[in-house]
């Protein structure tokens, strides 16, 4: 390193030392000027008064709360909720819908042409019950109804 190099990088150094100073120092009084406002809301000395307190905060916070909800909602929420699914469909929704119609929809198609015929074999058994079936349950329901209107 040159002199000239060393020059500048004392110079940062100090610059940067009388920087951490000045931040340490600031962050150790910074608490303190709490102690120094104003403080218009009181403690309640009888029951009442909190009684009173109490109702009028549930009040204000009935007819007020909703639309502070709403405001924040819709200003704050939903922007960076559409910002984040816009995001998504532009940068990560290709690449699965491009992995899905590459790797898993020809294997699916696949599985579907071999088990086409065991599926068409399964819904005529299941067809032929149903019909066994329908007669004994209509039956039992009619006795059902007509046992209700006695």
């Amino acid at each position: 390193m040159n002199k000239e190099q060393r020059t500048i990088n004392n110079k940062w150094h100090s610059w940067f030392s009388v920087f951490c100073f000045l931040f340490f120092v600031f962050c150790l009084i910074l608490p303190s000027f709490s102690f120094a406002q104003n403080q218009p809301i009181s403690p309640p000395k009888t029951l009442e008064e909190a009684k009173e307190m109490g109702e009028k905060a549930l009040e204000t916070g009935q007819k007020e709360l909703p639309g502070i909800i709403e405001k924040i909602w819709k200003e704050e929420v939903l922007p960076v909720w559409q910002k984040m699914y816009d995001w998504f469909k532009k940068n990560i929704w290709p690449k699965i819908e491009s992995w899905f119609k590459k790797e898993v929809q020809p294997r699916a198609k696949e599985e579907i042409e071999k088990r086409k015929p065991l599926i068409e074999e399964e819904f005529k058994k299941e067809k032929e019950e149903m019909k066994e079936e329908v007669p004994k349950v209509t039956k039992s329901l009619w006795e059902k109804f007509k046992e209700l209107i006695k």
